[in-house]
């Protein structure tokens, strides 16, 4: 093997080794902000919680002197209610993370929804006016990463947050409201354990 062999081996090598380091930060970025979101919306689920669990008490009081299949109608419904009041709070949550905290949430997300092959990558035009510095470059490594490539629209797409991935005719929505629909029922049995036991 000659010497410029030897040297693109080791750069090679050295460029793998460096690869490998930037996606386990970038990696344990993501984890942070997803837990740090997680912790602001139990916060606030929790004053949300106290203020419902009354209102339902309230609610299973006046129902306590129907029959009984109108009580427990009354209790579902009014367990619905505080089940999408807190789902609500958590969505409003989310979408009012601080910019470093909501970008690297979306990072997690793309890399849990990024398809190899080339595509494009659409934005709100609030998002694309407040996408960090050097966010494109972590988007193109997180396509690079499971073989493909994509591009930042530079069209605003018509959404409250998060994005849409385009690859040819097939689109992944990728919003956080279709995040949070796709996962309502599974959130809704979660929150219903939590405040119901």
């Amino acid at each position: 093997m000659s010497g410029l062999d030897k040297m693109k081996v080791r750069i090679l090598e050295d460029a793998k080794c460096t690869a490998a380091e930037i996606t386990g930060k970038a990696r344990e970025e993501a984890g942070a902000a997803v837990q740090a979101a997680k912790e602001a919306a139990e916060a606030e689920s929790a004053q949300i919680i106290e203020r419902a669990e009354r209102s339902a008490s309230d609610h299973i009081r006046k129902a306590g002197s129907s029959m009984d299949m109108q009580r427990r109608q009354a209790l579902l419904g009014a367990k619905q209610a505080v089940i999408g009041e807190v789902l609500d709070e958590a969505y409003r949550a989310v979408m009012d993370l601080d910019d470093g905290s909501y970008f690297k949430l979306l990072e997690k997300l793309l890399e849990k929804h990024v398809l190899p092959g080339d595509g494009e990558i659409c934005f709100s035009a609030e998002d694309l006016r407040r996408m960090p510095e050097g966010f494109e470059e972590k988007i193109s490594r997180i396509a690079a990463a499971k073989g493909g490539s994509l591009k930042v629209s530079d069209r605003p797409a018509q959404m409250d947050g998060g994005f849409r991935l385009v690859y040819g005719g097939i689109e992944e929505n990728c919003t956080i409201r279709a995040v949070f629909d796709a996962g309502r029922e599974e959130m809704s049995d979660r929150v219903n354990r939590m405040l119901f036991g």
